[in-house]
């Protein structure tokens, strides 16, 4: 459902598939785990177009929620526009600001520029 690496001090969680509404809670809980085990890091979330669901949409914002009360940024990376838009919209507005990137390596580099 998903897998991890570290890249230049930035924990890079890239979710592959979307796990459907019975698993929406467990993939919010894993990235939490993640981010919890790798705190203070900068999380980026990179959405698979396999994992552009609504499931792992909601649980990627459960996620920011999280790392909004830890203080810590998080970023999330989609190809798809309408899916930038949709976590834009929805993200919680109070705390750290949900960052949307449509790369990757544009995602990692402005994390890791603004842990700085």
């Amino acid at each position: 459902m998903l897998s991890y690496r570290l890249d230049h001090a930035v924990l890079v969680i890239t979710v592959e598939r979307d796990p459907g509404i019975g698993g929406r809670a467990d993939l919010a809980n894993r990235i939490t785990d993640l981010v919890d085990a790798h705190r203070p890091r900068p999380v980026v979330v990179v959405l698979s177009d396999e994992a552009a669901g609504g499931a792992a949409v909601s649980a990627v914002l459960r996620a920011h929620q999280f790392c909004a009360r830890l203080g810590i940024l998080m970023s999330v990376v989609t190809h798809s526009a309408p899916l930038r838009r949709m976590l834009e919209n929805n993200a919680d507005t109070r705390g750290l600001r949900l960052v949307v990137h449509a790369r990757t390596d544009t995602a990692v580099t402005s994390s890791f520029a603004a842990a700085a």
